[in-house]
């Protein structure tokens, strides 16, 4: 970068010094600080070895370099997922066991939503979203935000169209309590990810409209609740700054969570994604999205021109949103499947489940307990193993399962037992 005259011999300099300080401090290091400082290190100089050292990453990357060196020499050890700040700064990093500490965009953009909601917090509002875009990326024909570590099977660096819709809402809603149209600018150029595909966006093109990725590194699963939070913070632009791309992204994008929201729906609870239930946290998390979208749509059929999607029914979302608060205290719905397995080899004992449970299987044969199976089950069809049925004939079953929320409910069944071959 200094040879083609990409970046000036202060910033090499600058850098080259920081990169020298954490080696040194990592080499006086041992156990789970040595860990996360090597961690840091080794993603950066994948990142160079990749071609992917640009020089508009170069701050991002080194502040990571330079914050975990000055916490992992001084500071306490950490639990996962703990988020801290350091002075000066407004910033929010979180640590990620084995790969230290790290910018957590959704936190830091979350933040600066709850500074905007204080209402009497605009300084310390405008001193985050500053330096929040000095560590901004290039990517996708626009700025990004971008994670820089390892993360369920993806390498740095990578974005989120979760973090990025908070973000682009969080700029947006500064620009106009600040008066500030750079942040408008920000915004803009932040939707990038949301027009581009996989890897360096977000973008996965659907017959019904475009789906916007949790992960820009896998384009296969959809997050449902990262999905609504994105278009919550294009609709917020779109409005904001009465910008024509940024309603044309919440239209196409609105269209396709229309189309899907049914699927991530049990009947009993939500789907966290296309490939497991929610947990309670993520339950709540996404009925709050969608309950906000339903607000948001609700107030713009009130606004003469509309707002962003002029027509949105807000009517499913804010349906499923009330019917997900009311799954926290509905009890759930179990059933035995299977009529009858065969003794003397394993058996799969075929239940339906219309949420995620605590699920205890008791067999009896002639008043005596013969098997008692346990499992945490996802809803819909599924099964507990009986390792080895020994003796045919009739069996009573009990059924008991505890929800998430800690709602219970019991069902009874027969199953018949068959002879072994």
């Amino acid at each position: 970068m200094l040879r083609a005259g990409a970046i000036d011999q202060a910033t090499h300099d600058r850098h080259r010094s920081t990169y020298a300080a954490a080696r040194s401090t990592r080499s006086k290091l041992s156990g789970a600080r040595r860990v996360a400082m090597d961690a840091v290190l080794e993603n950066l100089e994948d990142v160079a070895a990749g071609g992917l050292l640009t020089v508009s990453r170069l701050p991002a990357l080194f502040e990571t370099v330079a914050r975990n060196r000055q916490w992992w020499a001084n500071g306490p050890l950490l639990a996962n997922g703990r988020r801290v700040t350091f002075s000066g700064s407004r910033l929010v990093w979180q640590h990620y066991a084995g790969q230290g500490l790290q910018l957590q965009w959704l936190g830091t953009f979350g933040k600066a939503n709850g500074l905007f909601q204080a209402r009497t917090r605009d300084t310390q509002l405008r001193e985050l979203l500053d330096e929040a875009l000095a560590l901004a990326a290039q990517r996708a024909g626009g700025i990004a935000f971008e994670y820089l570590f390892r993360f369920g099977g993806g390498r740095p660096p990578w974005a989120s169209g979760l973090a990025q819709g908070t973000a682009v809402q969080a700029l947006s809603r500064a620009a106009v309590r600040l008066n500030e149209p750079r942040f408008f600018d920000g915004a803009r150029a932040a939707l990038g990810i949301f027009r581009t595909a996989p890897p360096q966006g977000v973008r996965v093109d659907t017959e019904n409209g475009p789906h916007y990725l949790i992960y820009s590194y896998a384009p296969k699963l959809r997050v449902l609740n990262g999905f609504v939070q994105a278009l919550n913070g294009l609709h917020d632009f779109a409005l904001l700054a009465n910008d024509a791309e940024g309603r044309a992204l919440f239209s196409a994008g609105e269209n396709r969570l229309r189309a899907e929201l049914g699927g991530y729906d049990t009947g009993g609870w939500s789907r966290y994604s296309n490939a497991r239930d929610s947990d309670v946290g993520y339950h709540k998390l996404l009925r709050d999205f969608l309950r906000n979208l339903c607000g948001r749509l609700t107030d713009d059929a009130k606004r003469p021109d509309g707002g962003p999607k002029p027509g949105a029914d807000p009517a499913p979302y804010c349906a499923i949103a009330q019917r997900f608060t009311q799954d926290l205290t509905r009890d759930p719905k179990i059933a035995l499947r299977s009529r009858r397995v065969r003794a003397g080899r394993p058996a799969s004992v075929k239940l339906t489940l219309d949420k995620p449970a605590f699920v205890t299987l008791t067999l009896r044969r002639g008043g005596r307990t013969v098997a008692v199976l346990r499992s945490r089950l996802d809803s819909g069809r599924t099964s507990l193993r009986w390792a080895r049925p020994r003796r045919s004939g009739k069996h009573t079953v009990t059924l008991r399962a505890t929800d998430l929320a800690g709602n219970d409910a019991s069902a009874t069944g027969a199953l018949d037992v068959l002879k072994a071959k």
